[in-house]
């Protein structure tokens, strides 16, 4: 589908953020010009290759930036409950009675894949396939060499070292990790009913590493080594990942094409809170471990101002960065699905007196 352009329907979006630049993995809270508020974001790191991008390019067309602290999904989510941000990021999307209780609403930013790397040799990228149950047992502690049986199977003519397999995690609260252990629970009854899924668990082998950024350093450098990074991540790092067999029984690779196969499926207008979860989704291109990751932001936030200004960047980012966003293998959000979501804007975001923060003359 096309995306609207700004030229013809949101000319006058372009609003004052705060200046600062989205670098590193955190950054100092910054006050906006024009507006007199700060405005503040924390969490996911799935996202964060894209959210840098969109903040250069917003910068370089509107002088305004954007502060975002890439700390995890726990993170993000304890800081949106805690009033120390103007939004919270998160890949695990809240249930709806956690939303409610906590005052705050979601919404889809972009949606990507993740994937696991190895670091094995002579294995490069796309040479090893793995399906879900193997996969499971390789991260509960079931296989522990790279020439196991299980593997070899899926992979004959393949030169497998008789290595012992180093699992690599996340040590953080992570949606990455949600998503991972969403899709192994969905695939592996062992794996449902002995570790189960959430953005921490209780992992039964292996080393912790902090963010997507750990998780790739680590295998990086860990000969042997298996991990689950958001798959910009792996391109950056220039990581081996590994095919699935999805659902279908198809082999797949992580492209921008099988996860928007994926993400084809997804029900957003019939969802509650736009909770959506997008693993192991039918489609023979499907790739199974595709996810969207969320905005979260108070339904009456303490700083107006604040909140209009952010809303100001997400619907900037939507009218503006597709092409940024598939250059760096994410989906963009389908139009229809930004309708229902500015429709929220206008309907739950509120002042102190009701009045909404987000209006024809906010735009």
């Amino acid at each position: 589908m096309k995306r609207r352009t700004p030229s013809t329907l949101r000319r006058h979006r372009i609003g004052n953020i705060s200046r600062a630049a989205l670098i590193g993995g955190a950054a100092a809270l910054m006050a906006s010009a024009a507006l007199g508020a700060e405005i503040s974001g924390a969490g996911a790191t799935f996202p964060y290759p894209i959210y840098a991008k969109w903040a250069e390019a917003y910068q370089q067309k509107t002088g305004n930036q954007l502060n975002y602290q890439s700390i995890g999904s726990g993170g993000g989510i304890r800081q949106i409950k805690s009033k120390t941000v103007t939004f919270g990021a998160s890949d695990k999307p809240l249930e709806p009675a956690e939303l409610k209780a906590a005052g705050l609403v979601q919404f889809p930013m972009i949606m990507g894949g993740v994937v696991p790397v190895v670091n094995v040799e002579g294995i490069k990228s796309g040479a090893l396939k793995l399906d879900g149950k193997t996969l499971a047992d390789i991260f509960i502690g079931n296989i522990t060499s790279w020439n196991d049986d299980a593997i070899a199977k899926l992979n004959p003519g393949v030169q497998l070292p008789d290595t012992a397999i180093a699992v690599v995690h996340r040590s953080d609260g992570s949606g990455t990790t949600f998503l991972f252990t969403n899709y192994l629970s969905k695939v592996s009854p062992d794996w449902e009913q002995n570790v189960g899924a959430d953005a921490s668990v209780q992992w039964p082998v292996g080393i912790g590493a902090k963010g997507n950024e750990g998780v790739a350093n680590n295998v990086d450098r860990t000969q042997g080594a298996i991990g689950y990074v958001e798959y910009a991540y792996a391109l950056q790092n220039d990581l081996p990942y590994a095919k699935l067999v999805n659902q279908a029984g198809k082999t797949v690779e992580p492209t921008i094409e099988s996860f928007q196969a994926a993400a084809s499926h997804a029900d957003w207008k019939n969802s509650d809170s736009f909770y959506v979860i997008l693993t192991d989704q039918p489609g023979d291109d499907s790739w199974p471990i595709t996810g969207a990751s969320f905005i979260l932001m108070h339904q009456q936030p303490e700083n107006p101002e604040a909140a209009q200004a952010a809303l100001k960047f997400f619907a900037w980012a939507y009218d503006n960065g597709d092409q940024m966003a598939k250059e760096l293998h994410y989906v963009p959000i389908p139009d229809q699905v930004v309708d229902l979501v500015e429709q929220m804007w206008q309907q739950k975001i509120t002042g102190s007196g009701g009045e909404p923060i987000w209006t024809a003359a906010a735009q």
